[in-house]
């Protein structure tokens, strides 16, 4: 599938295709500023941003480098651009150990085109962090990644639509909701609660679901409105338990099939919920919403 919108932070889990879906909520409200305090791709900001929905963005996330990455890109996208395609070259004498090289690097300086390269490398642009930290998902044996006249483009691409107006920053997410001010828009997409927490954390921060309660109420409190991506399903596989119905209005949405499902043989469908703070004024009651068949194709519900 083709977009417009460009996408230079390769993450699974990027909502790139739901983009539409979540920024249909926005409605006809003039806000000042969208913010994403778990960024990762930032693909809803870059989707904003290219329909010129909010005068403002501020992408905050609590890994550094990946905001030192969006500051560059912010800022000066063809000097991370130069670096990214180094490290591509670099890796073209022996993928496979430079790759590995390349991550204990990373392990150590922290230097944000390293973690671009990795992102764009590792297995299913799964990012993966041990307790410790440290980067540790391993390389794609099936491709090369992105290549870097595309990265450059997708990076000066991005550079366009967020230069001059946009800021990032490293910070908690309750850091941000404490500093939320009336005008504030956000967009938010923790780990769903199944990586995030237990045997199968993978997140550089994990955030527990009471934290996410306790934030939710705050932004409740001061009127501030929110979309929040948090739990879904796949198959018989469920991410976490649905949120407290009191914070907000929660809608599914029917995004087809699981790519990953379909490697392993499968049909599953996967099932995404956003939450809807109660301070969106939509038609219609505050009832419970049906469930939302969305074709990432278009910009409306199927």
């Amino acid at each position: 599938m083709r977009y417009s919108v460009p996408h230079p932070i390769p993450y699974q889990g990027s909502k790139r295709r739901l983009a539409n879906a979540v920024l249909s909520h926005v409605g006809r409200h003039k806000y000042k500023r969208l913010i994403e305090p778990f960024a990762g791709s930032a693909a809803i900001t870059l989707a904003a941003a290219s329909s010129n929905l909010f005068p403002s963005f501020l992408i905050g996330d609590a890994l550094d480098p990946l905001i030192a990455l969006w500051q560059d890109i912010i800022q000066s996208p063809d000097e991370i651009a130069d670096q990214y395609e180094a490290l591509w070259n670099r890796e073209r004498r022996n993928p496979i150990a430079e790759y590995y090289l390349i991550r204990s690097e990373f392990n150590i300086d922290r230097n944000p085109a390293k973690l671009l390269y990795l992102l764009a490398r590792c297995v299913k642009n799964s990012v993966r962090f041990n307790p410790s930290g440290q980067f540790n998902q391993s390389p794609d044996k099936r491709r090369t990644g992105t290549q870097p006249t595309t990265m450059r483009a997708e990076l000066n691409a991005a550079h366009r639509l967020l230069h001059g107006r946009s800021q990032a920053v490293t910070s908690d997410f309750m850091s941000l909701f404490e500093q939320a001010r009336p005008g504030d828009f956000f967009y938010l997409d923790p780990p769903y609660q199944g990586t995030s927490e237990g045997r199968d954390q993978r997140y550089f921060e994990s955030v527990s679901r009471k934290r996410i309660v306790e934030g939710l109420a705050l932004l409740n409190e001061k009127g501030i409105p929110f979309v929040l991506s948090y739990d879904g399903s796949c198959g018989n596989m469920y991410y976490g338990e649905p949120l407290p119905a009191d914070l907000a209005d929660r809608v599914l949405l029917d995004v087809g099939r699981s790519s990953q499902a379909t490697l392993n043989g499968n049909d599953h469908v996967t099932i995404e919920s956003l939450y809807i703070s109660r301070c969106l004024k939509y038609a219609g009651s505050h009832a419970p919403l049906p469930l939302a068949h969305f074709s990432p194709q278009t910009s409306m519900f199927a």
